[in-house]
């Protein structure tokens, strides 16, 4: 297979006519950067990396995806995924092939097997809709926006993980286009090889067209959030660390300090102002209990404090993420145990004095999270007790000062790191870098030996990429 090229390239060694005779075959529209539409088509949550695709299909369902990725493997263009929601591209790529799953939006919820199958464009506010009748939840992500299959097969982190893991213990079947354009259903008895890559290894095997997953009895939280002035900070991180430390695995929580701008979409309380936000999500059976185990944070005085009992349906208001798309760049790692000089070393780079305003986020890990999944998959780092994770918008600061800052972070934890991370909070431009480390090291190797069977030449390449292993020379005969 040869290497990416450039839309230049692509043009002249495809041609005008093998698109047209493509856009024949997909229902879906078929674009080039010459066409009016290819902006809004190719757009996606991240606006700071765009693809450049030399060709874009909208897939409308699994033929499309198929007949898409025939062209690709025929003419030799890598191919690249781009899902709904906050699904981003993981590189800025010119050239290939880009295949759009948005339009791709059926939900099926099983009540009785509390199932639900998701085809590939659907987003998690549209399965939390289907399930609540039924006092069902999935494993969704804090913002309900968010694509289900890319933030699934990634790993899936959100309200309910100390509770029950990560979403992609909980995949039951995987409908997948690998890259000789077979349409395949896998799962734990069929195909089981690529079952476990993809629960984890995601777009790097094949463009996954639906997946099904199991459902929560879950129709009700007590969360929210507690917000904190900055200049209590160190008393809030401290006794946070201290808190989380103890808690049930029902409770799944995060703290972030928020540098806010001062902008009239804002709360009035919140503009132009530095916070601590406690974010609370507790799932137990008696959801009264979590009203005493709140009750330490509390007593540290918020001043305004949102936790109360609320439907699964109003998840997003806990930790109110941006629904817009926008111009971010990010940095994350993996943390064992914290105390407070790791506070410290936190604060002292984030506060209303840095010159980079930023969102940093710290995740409480552990529970169910750091067991394996009943169903073995590749995702790694489960001994890790916190995540890191550090956000900061272009709008508000040039790129030259926002890498350095972010770097600048992360050594500060450097005592503190596992050297992990997790694959769905890779999003800076540097974090194609990282991916061996989302993995443990047999897990990775594991990887590449399976995409050698279903993707040797790395067609799917344009993303977080796991290259096929080596094939293995034969060894002489000692005699």
């Amino acid at each position: 297979m040869s290497a990416p090229h450039d839309n230049d390239r692509v043009t002249q060694a495809v041609g005008g006519e093998a698109v047209a005779a493509l856009a024949q075959q997909v229902k879906g529209p078929v674009l080039t950067p010459e066409d009016a539409h290819y902006d809004t088509e190719r757009a996606g949550n991240q606006t700071a990396r765009w693809h450049r695709p030399a060709v874009l299909v909208g897939a409308t369902g699994p033929a499309d995806v198929q007949r898409a990725v025939d062209f690709a493997r025929r003419h030799e263009l890598p191919v690249a995924v781009q899902g709904t929601g906050h699904a981003l591209a993981a590189v800025a790529a010119t050239g290939g092939v880009l295949i759009n799953t948005s339009r791709m939006t059926g939900v099926r919820v099983d009540t009785r097997a509390r199932t639900a199958w998701l085809a590939a464009g659907v987003r998690w506010d549209q399965v939390i809709h289907e399930a609540a009748p039924a006092g069902l939840a999935p494993l969704a992500g804090s913002a309900p926006g968010v694509g289900a299959v890319s933030y699934t097969l990634g790993g899936g982190l959100g309200l309910l993980s100390r509770r029950y893991g990560y979403a992609a213990d909980h995949v039951r079947g995987i409908d997948v286009v690998t890259a000789d354009g077979r349409l395949r259903q896998v799962s734990a008895g069929v195909e089981p090889d690529l079952f476990w890559a993809l629960r984890g290894g995601r777009d790097n095997f094949g463009v996954v067209t639906g997946i099904e997953i199991d459902l929560m009895p879950v129709p009700a939280l007590y969360g929210g959030g507690l917000f904190f002035d900055f200049a209590s900070a160190r008393e809030v991180l401290g006794s946070y660390l201290r808190w989380s430390a103890g808690q049930p695995e029902e409770m799944t929580s995060s703290l972030a300090v928020i540098s806010f701008p001062d902008a009239p979409v804002l709360p009035p309380p919140l503009r132009g102002r530095h916070v601590v936000h406690v974010r609370i999500a507790y799932s137990g059976d008696d959801l009264g209990a979590g009203k005493d185990l709140v009750a330490p944070l509390r007593a540290l005085g918020p001043f305004n404090d949102t936790v109360r009992e609320l439907p699964y349906a109003e998840m997003g208001t806990i930790h109110n993420d941006p629904p817009v798309p926008g111009t971010f760049e990010s940095a994350t790692t993996l943390l064992g145990e914290l105390d407070t000089d790791a506070a410290g070393a936190v604060l002292d780079l984030v506060g209303p004095y840095a010159p980079v305003p930023h969102v940093v986020e710290l995740r409480h890990l552990g529970g169910r999270l750091a067991r394996p999944a009943d169903v073995a998959n590749a995702v790694g780092n489960r001994d890790a007790h916190y995540l890191i994770n550090v956000v900061s918008r272009l709008e508000r600061a040039a790129i030259g000062d926002i890498r350095p800052a972010h770097e600048r972070l992360l050594a500060a934890l450097e005592p503190w790191s596992t050297g992990g991370r997790a694959l769905t909070f890779l999003n800076g431009e540097r974090d194609s870098e990282y991916v061996r480390s989302a993995y443990d090291p047999d897990d990775y190797r594991r990887l590449t030996e399976i995409k050698a069977v279903y993707d040797p030449h790395n067609l799917f390449r344009l993303n977080h990429n796991i290259p096929p292993a080596a094939p293995r020379t034969a060894q002489p005969d000692p005699a």
